[in-house]
């Protein structure tokens, strides 16, 4: 027989308790493994950071690039020659101000605002008619806005006290534009507005013989209108 004492064997509480410890290093083990992949933490930080407001949409604005022009009713027929006695043009306009898109910087003020009249030619031989436009500058230091729509455009030729022609006297579907003028821009007419030599008179603007304006050299002055403001200058013409 040998002389060594036999070993003490453990009760099972002891193995319950080790069994007990292993189970625990296992389930701590497990958790940070889990936490280190999913981090809760960040989801966390996420929901509790306000949410940063969303931008406002800023205001469009219509910039003026030229001007509408007025339409006018044609005569069934011409006293002269050429069929081309007054143009038929509907309002042309290459840039429109929509509800939603009005300018929002301050209505222009007269003192600001250049208005010139300019026709094609100084002088206009037998069966040339008159090609007329408007222009306009912003002399301010600031944008502002100007309702440069056919409703507030005004054509009109006078030979001394004498009013010939209005572009009002005729005018069809008049319409309102307002537009954004920039400091310093000069805005022209889309296209000019051309007179057929007659005189114009609410009461004729469908008839074919209306009175034609004297030719032989006589001068006529043209002036025009925009938004409520005039030019200062007229333009002289001499008909031939």
């Amino acid at each position: 027989m040998s002389g060594e004492p036999p070993r003490r064997r453990h009760s099972p509480a002891v193995y319950r308790r080790r069994r007990i410890v292993l189970l625990v290093a296992l389930a701590a083990v497990v958790a940070v493994v889990w936490l280190l992949i999913a981090q809760p933490w960040r989801g966390a930080a996420a929901e509790s950071a306000p949410e940063s407001p969303a931008p406002k949409p800023t205001a469009t604005q219509a910039a003026a690039t030229d001007l509408p022009v007025p339409g006018t009713v044609t005569p069934s027929a011409t006293p002269t020659p050429e069929p081309t006695a007054e143009v038929t043009a509907e309002p042309s306009v290459t840039a429109s101000a929509s509800p939603s898109a009005t300018p929002t910087a301050k209505p222009c003020v007269a003192r600001d605002v250049a208005v010139e009249a300019l026709s094609d030619q100084d002088t206009y031989e037998p069966g040339q008619n008159p090609q007329l436009s408007i222009q306009l500058t912003n002399n301010g230091a600031t944008d502002c806005t100007l309702n440069v729509g056919t409703s507030g455009q005004a054509f009109t030729i006078v030979s001394g006290n004498d009013v010939w022609w209005r572009s009002t006297d005729c005018q069809t579907e008049p319409s309102d534009m307002v537009v954004l003028l920039a400091a310093g821009q000069s805005v022209a007419s889309a296209a000019p507005l051309t007179w057929d030599r007659t005189r114009s008179s609410v009461s004729t603007c469908a008839d074919s013989d209306r009175q034609s304006a004297p030719g032989g050299g006589a001068s006529y002055h043209f002036s025009v209108e925009i938004g409520g403001i005039a030019s200062t200058q007229s333009k002289q013409i001499l008909l031939y």
